[in-house]
């Protein structure tokens, strides 16, 4: 598997998951629960916004791997990662929106979600 990942993939894995839309975040692809926004591509273009469980998930996303996963200034106090397409697998890829899916999807839809994956 290519370690790289495309926009179609990103829009092919985030689209998989119930109740998602796309719908553009600050003029780039952004995905969504419910409408909340739960990863969206970054200005680059090859980067990808995803929402944590919390501070502390971030930063070990950080430290884990910080060619792959970095912050800047304007994502400071928010549990939010930012992810390199050049640097994730379609499989990591489906980890990552899927888990950022899940910080942001409503309980019941989640519970139905995870009675159903199990």
């Amino acid at each position: 598997m290519a370690l790289m990942i495309t926009l179609h993939d990103v829009r092919r894995i985030a689209l998989s998951l119930p109740a998602t839309t796309e719908k553009p975040s600050y003029g780039t692809p952004g995905f969504r629960v419910k409408d909340k926004l739960f990863a969206r591509v970054r200005e680059e273009g090859d980067v990808l916004v995803l929402w944590c469980a919390d501070l502390e998930e971030k930063e070990a996303l950080i430290r884990s791997d910080p060619a792959k996963f970095f912050t800047t200034p304007h994502y400071d106090g928010y549990a939010l990662v930012l992810a390199r397409f050049t640097a994730v697998d379609e499989d990591e890829a489906r980890e990552l929106i899927t888990d950022s899916w899940r910080n942001r999807a409503p309980k019941r839809l989640l519970a139905a979600f995870d009675a159903e994956h199990d």
